[in-house]
């Protein structure tokens, strides 16, 4: 569990099977819409984030072979983001936003879900799913941007099925990975 106290808690319904809907809300109702858009082999190619009131936001997908290689952006093409997934195996990818990197890693023990970690002061949110991920609960413990929020969830949902093994336990316990990636 997290160790800071909830800032800000969402849920994240999802309708569609082949392009996916899913609409956002918080604690005062409902917040936006993003889209999963897939090309014609399957493959995710991209989404757009459309709130009730707002900025709408531009995920694409970026040219490389690497899973998760995305980067985020405003509609009138201003970057916000990217994100890399640096190896087949690993099931960490990593978030840069031009000011501190962040991390997406799988819930620690048997349950679907991510994390969104931050290299020096540990989790910042998490992404919980149910059983079919048809709903997930996002819990953010300190203050960031929900573009950022919006960016690690959209990287986290097309990936869910990878969570359910165990990821590395928190920062800090025993036997916990350390908080930077050795070249």
């Amino acid at each position: 569990m997290a160790s800071e106290a909830t800032t800000s808690t969402y849920r994240v319904q999802v309708t569609g099977l082949w392009n996916t809907r899913h609409a956002l809300s918080g604690p005062d109702g409902a917040l936006g819409v993003m889209t999963v858009h897939r090309g014609p082999w399957g493959l995710i190619d991209g989404g757009r984030y459309e709130p009730e009131q707002g900025e709408v936001l531009v995920f694409r997908r970026d040219p490389g072979l690497l899973r998760s290689q995305f980067s985020l952006w405003t509609e009138e093409r201003e970057w916000l983001g990217a994100s890399l997934r640096w190896s087949f195996r690993r099931r960490e990818i990593s978030i840069s936003t031009g000011g501190k990197p962040f991390r997406i890693l799988p819930l620690p023990g048997f349950r679907r879900g991510w994390r969104l970690v931050a290299p020096k002061t540990g989790e910042a949110a998490r992404m919980t799913a149910g059983l079919l991920g048809r709903a997930t609960t996002i819990t953010v413990q300190r203050r960031m941007d929900l573009e950022l929020v919006l960016f690690a969830y959209f990287l986290g949902a097309q990936i869910l099925f990878e969570s359910l093994w165990p990821g590395p336990p928190p920062e800090g316990a025993p036997g916990a990975l350390p908080a930077t990636r050795e070249a």
